[in-house]
């Protein structure tokens, strides 16, 4: 299939999410005569010119992986100035343009190519030259990612411009449900997958689901997206709670434990049921009666019944043999994953508020600590210095401080100081 349509899309990052959910949903769609990429890894931007902007994605199905080739893209990168020429004028004339970068810390920076100068300089040319309407996805894994963004970018614009700017941009947030990586030389080659490009060694492996959530576009005239397939919600954080302290904790909650088990991959819990019971049961009784509770009446998401098709949907995906996820990469930084307001210890502040013990999530608390720092596990005062230095930032209330520990020793007899696993894990 060629480029037919007649909208242009800019996505800023070349990674998993960027080309197998935006580039490759804004290929599919028909809608788009242009996909324009900047990437700052000159060997990435090397490679992809030398394919002639076309490359390769793997989709994992429940039963298969599919390989997919999209292109022709141009590939631009912003720290050469010929580069960010002819990514500024790509802007003006976008429709649609998406962020997909390691996090909100890298929308701006010193250099003349940071993210937020490019983009700010780009919608000013828009509003000069009375460029289409666009909207910006901000995909990075962030609850205010496009507030962040937003404010990064208009710092950027001179006061007197700001008003034509907004008139004519919507920054949204995205709730991205779907679960992707990049594969390992070794796999790529026995997996048969698809290299990102003719003679390189990496692949872009990601799952089939592409139910993505995004802010309601307000707009005072109707504007029709090229990219269909989202789903539009006026309130999103409600479902970016879901996402964090139900998906993402529940996949931290799994690679801590099928770490300590031994396991290397996520798929290899399937194996065991008591740990899928588990699972599951952190999922619906923990993580989701404290969001039934919080969000009554929202939306059937937030039912006893929606909650659990919920989870037992991303449960399977979670586990897909072919999505080939690996212990290592969902459990990675768990300094990160332990902190006051991230997905373990906020999934467990929240059951509390909610008169849920989240006993479960503790013992992922627990499992996590024993990757991030063994010693912790000695006794309750390393365990609480330990966690103090994560949350040391956040500088979190000293009866809920008190309460997230408490729940944490309660369920200590889970886990051996050492880290292993206690027989009797799955009885809490």
């Amino acid at each position: 299939m060629t480029l037919t349509g007649t909208r242009t899309f800019v996505g800023f990052g070349f990674g998993a999410i960027q080309s197998g959910l935006f580039l490759y949903e804004a290929y599919q769609s028909g809608a788009f005569r242009r996909l324009v990429v900047a990437e700052v890894l000159e060997q990435t931007v090397a490679d992809l010119r030398a394919a002639g902007g076309q490359f390769s994605v793997n989709i994992a199905h429940a039963d298969r992986i599919e390989s997919v080739r999209i292109g022709a893209m141009e590939i631009e990168n912003p720290a050469q100035s010929d580069d960010r020429v002819r990514l500024v004028a790509a802007l003006a004339e976008a429709e649609e343009i998406a962020t997909a970068v390691p996090s909100i810390a890298f929308y701006s920076s010193d250099s003349p190519g940071s993210l937020h100068r490019v983009l700010a300089e780009g919608l000013r040319r828009k509003a000069a030259q009375g460029g289409p309407r666009a909207v910006v996805y901000a995909a990075e894994n962030h609850n205010h990612a496009a507030e962040h963004l937003e404010a990064a970018v208009m710092s950027a614009i001179p006061a007197d411009e700001q008003a034509a700017v907004r008139e004519r941009v919507r920054f949204l947030n995205t709730v991205i449900g779907k679960m992707s990586g990049l594969v390992t030389p070794q796999e790529c080659e026995s997996l048969g997958l698809a290299a990102v490009t003719e003679g390189t060694e990496r692949a872009f492996l990601v799952e089939a689901f592409n139910r993505i959530l995004i802010s309601r576009i307000d707009f005072p005239e109707p504007f029709e997206r090229g990219i269909r397939v989202f789903e539009e919600k006026a309130d999103l954080l409600p479902f970016e709670e879901a996402k964090l302290y139900g998906h993402n904790a529940t996949h931290a909650l799994a690679a801590y434990i099928a770490g300590a088990a031994g396991m290397t991959h996520i798929s290899d819990l399937r194996a065991y049921p008591d740990v899928m019971a588990f699972l599951r049961e952190a999922f619906i009784e923990e993580s989701g009666v404290a969001l039934c509770r919080k969000y009554a009446g929202l939306d059937p998401l937030f039912t006893p019944a929606g909650y659990a098709a919920f989870a037992d949907d991303l449960l399977a995906r979670m586990t897909n043999p072919y999505l080939r996820d690996t212990v290592e990469r969902v459990g990675r930084d768990p300094a990160r994953k332990l902190g006051w307001d991230d997905r373990l210890v906020g999934t467990m502040r929240l059951a509390l508020k909610q008169h849920v013990e989240p006993l479960r999530y503790a013992l992922g608390v627990l499992a996590a600590l024993a990757v991030f720092d063994p010693g912790a596990l000695r006794d309750s005062v390393a365990l609480a210095a330990a966690l103090d230095r994560v949350w040391e930032s956040a500088a979190p209330d000293a009866a809920e401080r008190a309460a997230v520990l408490r729940t944490v020793e309660h369920a200590r007899p889970s886990l051996e100081p050492d880290g292993s696993l206690n027989p009797a894990r799955f009885s809490l």
